[in-house]
């Protein structure tokens, strides 16, 4: 990391969440929310536009996630609510058990990506709060269940959906954890970033950490160590804080800084497309096609909500006899978002590999370009939520108003910002994240490939065109407007 990163809970504003409970405010506050959504889901109006679990869910929650991810990092995993049960979970797990290795992957989060966003479109999920309240309450069980049987937090690093959504786009975050001096982490023998600093008795040992002050005369100092049963569990997911280079999997709890012993481990600011580089991430397909598929997914999400999918599915209907939509979506999806975006992937790899010469396998070489895909999938989840939000970006107050009992007051809450400032918001996002995985592409691709790199990149480059362009297209669409009969343009 630079040298000139700033050391964010240092500022007096943010030393709070150094603090044992220092998660807790936020945690308590979206726990709030999603209790309110969950009545309101159940028991409140069957509208959709009218309840705080379809609008919160589905426009306000999604619409503030891309911008927190741009801004601050993953601060939805930092505060969510489903990991409230793991401390009462962790006391009662069988201690020693880890997730199965075979799923020990991307894969699982994938396949309920894929699904969910199926679910989500042959359910009409966004159209039925009692559907999206149990959806949340999914939540609850699905995280504590795998919290208390395994020893790590499998359900956030192996299986949640909105998670992994937020791990891959918080690896544009202006922020990651890293420590402030790597001879103390060499020296620390209990490792209680990652392990913790949990025991069921009490235990304490001693460290001997390197000093630096220039003041003083000793090579090394005694710390004194405490396990106890209010120490702090540890990562969650497993990552070592001296070696991390990447967001991905980091739910951003700060448990390991507040596990660590010497105050060496903490939240840092870094500079943009820090680690979209060749070697930051795992040269794994789970992982380089997580970042491609969900590109396609956006753009997919963003299709099924448009004229043109009409269209399609009636032809469909005509030509095969089903009328099922579920049936028809279920091909979308497969072919969407599984065979187009595996086939287009492949063809680009295999493609570069030959003009290069490149002694790299499929997988190599498609390592080297998904991290441009990040920037790329950002901008399309951009346009797309963005969307949804600034058309009502206060409509959850009068929603708010009667869930309390008042009268929704919504002439004085539908202000909105014109479609034009929409769109070009839209584009902007769509144009910036083209140009930054441009960039992205040439930098990993001179890395990877030295004088022969432009034949790769060119090829990456067209397929990332392809995608801006189908984007554009998509988004230049009258879009269907969730909960409601009428399209906007």
């Amino acid at each position: 990391m630079s040298s000139q990163r700033i050391d964010l809970l240092e500022m007096p504003a943010l030393r709070w969440l150094r603090g044992r409970w220092g998660r807790l405010p936020l945690q308590t506050l979206f726990l709030l929310a999603a209790l309110a959504m969950l009545w309101d889901g159940f028991t409140g109006p069957p509208e959709a536009s009218r309840n705080l679990a379809t609008v919160g869910a589905w426009v306000h929650y999604r619409g503030l996630i891309v911008v927190a991810l741009l801004l601050v990092g993953n601060v939805f995993c930092m505060g969510c609510p489903f990991t409230l049960p793991r401390t009462l979970a962790k006391r009662l797990s069988w201690r020693g058990r880890r997730f199965p290795a075979f799923l020990r992957g991307k894969w699982l989060a994938m396949a309920g990506l894929l699904v969910l966003f199926w679910l989500y479109e042959a359910l009409d999920m966004w159209a039925s709060p009692a559907l999206t309240a149990w959806v949340i309450v999914f939540y609850f069980m699905a995280a504590f269940a795998l919290e208390a049987f395994f020893t790590e937090s499998a359900f956030c690093k192996y299986v949640c959906p909105l998670g992994t959504f937020n791990f891959v786009y918080s690896t544009l975050a202006p922020t990651q954890i890293g420590v402030k001096d790597p001879a103390v982490c060499a020296a620390c023998t209990g490792k209680e970033c990652v392990n913790g600093a949990y025991a069921p008795q009490v235990s304490i040992h001693l460290d001997e950490i390197p000093v630096r002050a220039a003041n003083s005369n000793a090579a090394t100092r005694a710390v004194q160590v405490t396990h106890s049963p209010q120490g702090t569990l540890g990562c969650g997911t497993l990552l070592y804080a001296p070696q991390m280079t990447s967001n991905l999997d980091c739910t951003l709890c700060l448990d390991c800084v507040r596990a660590c012993p010497h105050a060496n481990a903490s939240l840092f600011t870094r500079p943009l497309g820090t680690e979209l580089r060749v070697g930051a991430w795992a040269k794994r397909w789970d992982v380089a096609l997580m970042v491609i598929g969900l590109t396609w997914l956006g753009l997919l999400n963003a299709f099924g909500m448009i004229p043109p999918v009409y269209a399609l599915q009636a032809d469909f209907a005509a030509a095969t006899g089903i009328a099922a939509e579920w049936v028809f979506l279920l091909l979308l999806f497969g072919v969407g978002g599984v065979l187009l975006p595996l086939g287009a992937t492949l063809a680009a790899a295999w493609l570069a590999r030959k003009l290069t010469r490149a002694r790299a396998s499929l997988r190599e070489v498609t390592a080297v370009f998904a991290p441009a895909f990040a920037p790329m999938g950002f901008g399309i989840w951009w346009a797309h939520y963005t969307f949804h939000w600034l058309i009502a970006p206060l409509s959850f107050v009068p929603i708010l108003q009667e869930f309390l009992g008042g009268r929704a007051d919504w002439a004085t809450w539908n202000s909105a910002p014109s479609l034009e400032a929409i769109a070009l918001l839209q584009g902007a996002g769509l144009v910036a994240g083209f140009v930054g995985a441009l960039w992205v592409a040439q930098r990993n691709a001179a890395q990877a490939f030295g004088q022969r790199s432009f034949a790769a990149w060119a090829i990456w480059a067209a397929y990332l065109l392809a995608l801006m362009l189908l984007a554009f297209f998509i988004f230049t669409q009258p879009m269907e407007m969730r909960g409601s009969e009428w399209f906007i343009g």
